[in-house]
C-alpha cells in the first residue's frame, strides 16, 4: 500500500507509514505486574499471562503475542485497541451476547502482529453505544490516521479522496472495512473479505462499507465483497448520505448466531431475520437507514443467502436504486430482494431477481419495477446524482426486469404500493400479490409487454395478517408469538360498507394486459378489494373468500407455513369486491365470483369460457349484465 496526502495536510499527515501497517514504539502500562516485552531473533515478542491486563497506549508492531487464558490487552480511555495478523484483523470477539465490545481473546499470534491504538469512533444506537472499529476512516478532511487501523489496510493506494486496489480482511468479529463519515471519496476495485460476526446492522458494526452523514457522497467501482457472518452486511447507507455502487459484487452468507441468542425485533440487539415474514437467516447484504439517505446500485450483483438483499429499514424517505443489477437469494430458509418501509422510494429498472420468498416486502414504500430505458437511467442519474458520465450512461444496456420468486411476488404487512411497467415479467410459484390486511395500491400497465405469471393462478390473495407479533417476556421483547387460526365466522360490521371504495382499502389498476389467474378477498375485518381494468383481457375467479392455513398453529418451527392459505369463495362479509372493467375490457369468468360491486363500461364484456354460459343475480335475484351498467349488492357471477 502507498499512502498520499494533499500537500496543505502534510504538517498532520506526514507521519503516516507506507506499507502494510504503521508501526509505532512500544509503550505499555501495566495495571498488573507483567513481563517486560523481550527480543527474539531481531522481532519483537510480549506475553501477558493469567489475570494480568496490560494497557497498550501507542500502536505496536511484535513478532509474536501470547495471551494466556485469563490475560488481556486494553486500550486507553478514549481508545480502541485492535489487533492484526500480517494484515487481517483477527482475535477479536464480542462479549457477552448482545454486548457492544470485543475483547482480544487468548492465544499464540505470530508473524507481522501490530496492535493498532486508534481514537474511539462510539456510534450511539437505542440506548446502546457501539465502539466502532475501522480499517479506514474518511470524514471531510480525508483519512484519518487517528481513527483508522491502518495495519488492517493491505496493498493498493489510499489518498485523501481515494483508495485504490486495497484489500480487507477479518476473522474477528464487529470490524468494519471502510468508513466514511463526511465529504466525497472513491473506492476503486477493493476486496473486502469478512468472516466472522458483526453485531448490529442498523448502524453497521461489522460492515464491510458504510457511508453517513448528509454532506457525505462515496462512489464504490469495481468492488468485492464477501462476507460471511451474523449481521456481516456488505454495504450500509446512513444519516443522509449518498452512496453509489458501480460493477460490483456484494456476497454474504449466514454465521452462527451466539448459542443464547433469542430472536427478536429490538432492533438495538436484533441479529436474525423476523420469522414472522415467513423468512429466515441472520445476513442481509446492503441496508439503507437514516432520513433521506440514498443508495444506488448499477451493474452490480448483490447477493444474500437468505434475509434479503436490498433493504430499507430504520428510516425515513429514503430512495434505494438498482439499475441493471442482479438481486438474488441463494439460500433455502427464505428471503427477500428488498425490504421497503418509511416512506422509501425504491427504483428496480432492468434488474433480474432470483429470490426465496418475495420480490419485495412492502411496510410503507412505494415501489417500481421497470425498464432500464436511456430516459428512465438518465432522469435517475440527475435526480439522484450518481455522477454517471455520458459515456457509462451509453454503456447501460436497455434491459426489462424479470423476477423469479420461489415464493410470492410482493407481500404487503404495512401500507404501500407498486407499480409495474415496461416489459417487467413477473414470474413466482404462488400469488403474485399477497396483501396481509393492508391499506396497498398496485399498478400494472401491460403496453410495453409487463406480464404476471403465478404458479398457483392466483394473482392477488388478500388475507388477514397472520404475524404474531412479538411478545414481552421477563422484560425482553422476543419473538415467541404463536398464530392460531380463528374459529368462528366473520360477524357483520355494520357500519363498513362493502360496496364502496375506501381511502383504506386494497386498490389494484391493470391497463393494456392480459391476465390469467384468480383475485380472492379472505378478509374478515372491513377491507374491500378494489379492481379495475382498462383494456385489459382477465380470466379467473374474482372473490370475497374464506381463507384457511394448512395448518390451525404457526410459530418459529412452522414459520414457512404464514401466508399459505386455502380459499373457498364465499358471500362478502365485511370484504367487498368492487370491480370495474372500463374501456375496452374483457372478463372471462371461470367459476363462481362473489361481488359487492361490479361496474361495465359500455363496451366491456362478461364471458364465460367457450361452450360455457355467464349468470349472474344480484341480491338473489337473476339479473341480465348489461354493458355500460353498474350492479351493487350481494353479487353472484357464475360460468355454467
Amino acid at each position: 500500500m502507498t499512502f498520499s496526502t494533499r500537500t496543505s495536510r502534510v504538517s498532520r499527515r506526514s507521519i503516516i507509514v507506507a506499507g502494510s501497517a504503521a508501526a509505532g514504539a512500544l509503550l505499555l502500562n501495566p495495571v498488573t505486574a507483567v513481563a517486560a516485552p523481550s527480543t527474539v531473533g531481531g522481532g519483537r515478542e510480549l506475553t501477558v499471562g493469567a489475570g494480568e491486563s496490560l494497557t497498550v497506549s501507542a500502536t505496536t508492531r511484535l513478532s509474536r503475542l501470547t495471551i494466556a487464558s485469563g490475560g488481556s490487552l486494553v486500550a486507553p480511555d478514549g481508545y480502541n485497541l485492535t489487533l492484526t495478523v500480517g494484515g487481517v484483523e483477527t482475535g477479536q470477539l464480542l462479549t457477552p451476547t448482545g454486548g457492544t465490545v470485543t475483547t482480544i481473546q487468548p492465544g499464540v499470534y505470530r508473524g507481522d502482529v501490530v496492535l493498532t491504538v486508534a481514537v474511539a469512533n462510539p456510534i450511539a444506537f437505542g440506548n446502546l453505544t457501539f465502539p466502532f472499529r475501522q480499517a479506514l476512516y474518511v470524514d471531510g478532511d480525508g483519512v484519518s490516521r487517528t481513527k483508522s487501523v491502518l495495519a488492517g489496510v493491505v496493498g493498493g493506494q489510499v489518498t485523501d479522496s481515494y483508495a485504490r486496489n486495497i484489500r480487507l480482511q477479518s476473522t474477528g468479529e464487529a470490524y468494519n472495512g471502510v468508513y466514511v463519515a463526511g465529504g466525497s471519496y472513491a473506492l476503486r476495485s477493493p476486496g473486502i473479505a469478512f468472516d466472522g460476526n458483526g453485531r448490529c446492522d442498523f448502524v453497521g458494526y461489522g460492515a464491510a462499507i458504510v457511508g453517513t452523514g448528509t454532506s457525505t457522497t462515496l462512489v464504490v467501482e469495481d468492488a468485492t465483497i464477501d462476507n460471511t457472518g451474523v449481521v456481516r452486511t456488505g454495504v450500509i447507507a446512513d444519516g443522509g448520505a449518498n452512496i453509489v455502487v458501480k460493477n460490483s459484487t456484494i456476497r454474504v452468507k449466514d454465521g452462527v448466531l451466539p448459542s443464547d441468542y433469542r430472536s427478536t425485533v429490538d432492533t438495538s440487539v436484533m441479529e436474525s431475520a423476523p420469522w414472522m415474514l415467513s423468512i429466515g437467516g441472520n445476513v442481509r447484504a446492503t441496508n439503507l437507514l437514516g432520513t433521506e439517505t440514498r443508495a444506488s446500485y448499477v451493474n452490480s450483483s448483490i447477493e444474500s443467502e437468505n434475509w434479503g438483499a436490498l433493504s430499507t429499514d430504520n428510516g425515513q424517505n429514503g430512495t434505494l436504486t438498482a439499475i441493471n443489477c442482479r438481486v438474488a437469494n441463494t439460500g433455502t430458509a427464505g428471503g427477500y430482494g428488498s425490504y421497503a418501509i418509511g416512506n422509501a422510494t425504491e427504483n428496480f429498472l432492468g434488474c433480474r431477481f432470483d429470490v426465496a420468498s418475495y420480490a419485495t416486502i412492502n411496510r410503507g414504500g412505494t415501489v417500481y419495477y421497470a425498464d432500464s430505458t436511456r430516459a428512465a437511467v438518465a432522469a435517475l442519474n440527475t435526480s439522484l446524482e450518481l455522477g454517471l458520465s455520458a459515456r457509462e450512461l451509453a454503456a447501460i444496456p436497455v434491459r426489462n426486469t424479470v423476477i423469479d420468486s420461489k415464493r410470492f411476488g410482493v407481500m404487503w404487512h404495512g401500507a404501500g404500493s407498486v407499480d409495474i411497467s415496461g416489459g417487467t415479467v413477473l414470474n413466482s410459484r404462488t400469488a403474485t400479490f399477497l396483501d396481509k390486511g393492508q391499506q396497498v395500491s398496485i399498478v400494472v400497465d401491460g403496453s410495453g409487454g409487463a406480464r404476471l405469471n403465478p404458479g398457483n393462478g392466483i394473482l392477488v390473495q388478500v388475507m388477514e395478517n397472520d404475524d404474531p407479533g412479538p411478545q414481552m417476556v421477563n422484560g425482553v421483547l422476543l419473538n415467541t408469538g404463536v398464530y392460531t387460526e380463528p374459529t368462528t365466522a366473520a360477524s357483520k360490521d355494520s357500519s363498513f360498507d362493502n360496496t364502496a371504495a375506501h381511502d383504506t382499502d386494497a386498490v389494484a389498476a391493470f391497463t393494456d394486459i392480459r391476465l390469467k389467474g384468480d383475485f380472492y378477498n379472505g378478509m374478515r375485518g372491513g377491507l374491500n378489494l378494489v379492481l379495475t381494468f382498462t383494456r385489459s383481457q382477465v380470466e379467473g375467479v374474482i372473490s370475497a373468500t374464506t381463507t384457511k392455513h394448512h395448518i390451525d398453529s404457526i410459530g418459529a418451527d412452522q414459520y414457512l407455513q404464514l401466508g399459505e392459505v386455502t380459499n373457498t369463495p364465499a358471500a362478502a362479509v365485511n370484504n367487498g369486491v368492487v370491480v370495474s372493467l372500463a374501456a375496452g375490457s374483457r372478463w372471462t369468468v371461470t367459476g363462481t365470483s362473489y361481488l359487492t360491486s361490479l361496474t361495465l363500461a359500455a363496451d366491456a364484456v362478461v364471458t364465460a369460457p367457450r361452450g360455457r354460459q355467464v349468470t349472474m343475480t344480484v341480491d338473489g335475484t337473476t339479473t341480465a349484465i348489461a354493458a355500460g351498467a353498474s350492479y351493487s349488492g350481494a353479487i353472484v357471477v357464475q360460468a355454467g
